[in-house]
C-alpha cells in the first residue's frame, strides 16, 4: 500500500474516460474526407496516448512509427481538429469505478488535478461534458506548458500550484508516459490496467501500484490523512 498523498494528479484519456469511440468516429470522417481508407478502432486504440496530432499522423501511415508526408499531414490536421472540436464528447464514456474512486480521494482530504496531453481546447469540454470537470481545481493540458509528458513539468508545475512537495504527491495514470512522468518528478505512480499503452502491459513500466478500477484506489492507500 501507498500512504494517501497530499495531491493526486490523474490523466484523462484512458485513466478516467473511454475517448477511443469518438476519436476513431472522427479519424474515419477525415479519412474518407481525404479519400483514403478507414482504420480500425483496435489500432486507434493502439495509436492513442501522445496527443491527438500524433494521433493523425498514425492514422495517415496506418502505424505507431514514422512521418506521412508533409503536405498530407497539412491538409489533414485540420479537417481532424475541426471533426474532434465537434463530435469529441459524443461516444465518449466514464470507466466504471472512476467517480467512486474520485469520491474516495476527494472524501480523504486529496486535492485534485488533471494532467493530460490533449489539447485544452478539447481536454474542458470532455471534462464538462462527461460530469467531471467539478472534481479537479487545476486542469494542465497538453498545451497549458511547453513541454508535456513524459517530460515532468507538467507535473511539477501542478505540485507549484497546490505547494505540495513532489514526495507526497501521486501520479495515477495509464501509461508509459506517465510513469517516465511521474518518476522524473519524484511522485508516486498508479496506472489503471485498462487504458491506452500502445498495445504493452503496463505492468512492463513497473508502476507502485496497478489497479483495475478506480474503486481499488481505497486499498492501495493506507488509511491515514492527507
Amino acid at each position: 500500500m501507498l500512504s494517501l498523498p497530499e495531491l493526486a494528479l490523474i490523466d484523462l484519456d484512458g485513466t478516467l474516460i473511454d475517448s477511443v469511440p469518438d476519436l476513431a468516429w472522427c479519424v474515419n470522417a477525415m479519412m474518407r474526407e481525404l479519400g483514403m481508407p478507414e482504420r480500425s478502432e483496435a489500432a486507434v486504440r493502439r495509436w492513442v496516448g501522445n496527443g491527438v496530432e500524433r494521433l493523425v499522423e498514425r492514422a495517415l501511415i496506418d502505424d505507431i512509427d514514422g512521418m506521412p508526408d508533409a503536405e498530407l499531414r497539412e491538409r489533414a490536421m485540420p479537417v481532424f481538429m475541426e471533426l474532434y472540436a465537434e463530435h469529441g464528447a459524443e461516444r465518449s464514456c466514464v470507466y466504471p469505478g472512476v467517480e467512486e474512486g474520485l469520491q474516495f480521494l476527494s472524501g480523504s482530504g486529496v486535492r485534485l488535478g488533471c494532467v493530460t496531453n490533449k489539447a485544452e481546447r478539447f481536454t474542458l469540454p470532455l471534462l464538462e461534458a462527461l460530469g467531471l470537470r467539478a472534481h479537479f481545481e487545476l486542469v494542465v493540458s497538453g498545451d497549458t506548458l511547453p513541454e508535456r509528458k513524459p517530460s515532468p513539468r507538467p507535473l511539477l508545475y501542478a505540485a507549484e500550484y497546490f505547494r505540495v512537495a513532489p514526495s507526497v504527491c501521486t501520479m495515477i495514470g495509464d501509461s508509459r508516459s506517465d510513469v517516465s512522468a511521474a518518476r522524473a518528478a519524484g511522485f508516486n505512480i498508479v496506472c489503471v490496467s485498462y487504458g491506452y499503452n500502445h498495445g504493452q502491459d503496463i505492468r512492463d513500466e513497473k508502476p507502485d501500484e496497478v489497479i483495475d478500477s478506480f474503486a481499488e484506489l481505497s486499498e492501495v492507500f493506507a488509511k491515514g490523512s492527507a
